[in-house]
């Protein structure tokens, strides 16, 4: 049974171990916002919809939506892109995947076998909300969490692939790594500043 540690919260985080939309929704969300913030929204999102699947993600009101995403406490600080880009995201999985999320890196490709690294990452690249860096970070945590073991999966995640990098929510499996993972960020984004000076 695999067990996370990414929203600090344990009923949020029993979510996310099991529920391939919740995870994909929650790193959707970790922008602007702690990482633990982003990763406890998708249970925030299962209390107050009558359903949370990319089915019917894709097909409520849009209001509705982003009622849920308003409603104390709100699911992000910026509700109505988020809510605008979970939708969009729902709509992908339902469209392209036929609703089923872990397909985009579980689901063979043309040539019959399991997607590689490479391909799995240009997958979550194409979805709405997912720009390079949050493709390979979210890579890199199916690679070191979720037993992925597609080839070459930890070259495409980048600087986010190597063990013990401590560089993202991929490397987060308790509260001393949660720690780490924020100092290496700060100093990253100070190296990045004073570089820009």
């Amino acid at each position: 049974m695999t067990t996370v540690y990414l929203s600090t919260d344990p009923k949020a985080d029993e979510l996310l171990a099991h529920d391939r939309f919740a995870l994909l929704v929650g790193m959707l969300l970790d922008q602007q916002v702690p990482m633990e913030t982003a990763f406890a929204g998708p249970q925030k999102l299962v209390e107050r919809l009558d359903e949370f699947s990319p089915g019917a993600v894709a097909a409520i009101d849009e209001d509705a939506l982003l009622a849920a995403f308003k409603q104390t406490p709100a699911v992000h600080r910026f509700p109505g892109s988020m809510a605008t880009r979970v939708q969009a995201l729902a709509r992908a999985i339902a469209d392209d995947y036929d609703g089923d999320t872990a397909a985009i890196w579980q689901r063979d490709g043309k040539s019959g076998n399991a997607p590689s690294g490479a391909e799995i990452l240009r997958r979550l690249k194409a979805l709405p909300g997912f720009g390079e860096q949050k493709a390979k970070i979210f890579l890199a945590l199916l690679g070191k969490q979720f037993g992925l073991e597609a080839d070459g999966w930890r070259e495409a995640a980048g600087d986010y692939g190597p063990a013990g990098a401590f560089r993202s929510i991929a490397d987060v499996v308790d509260d001393e790594s949660l720690q780490r993972v924020r100092e290496t960020k700060k100093a990253l984004k100070a190296a990045a500043k004073n570089g820009q000076s």
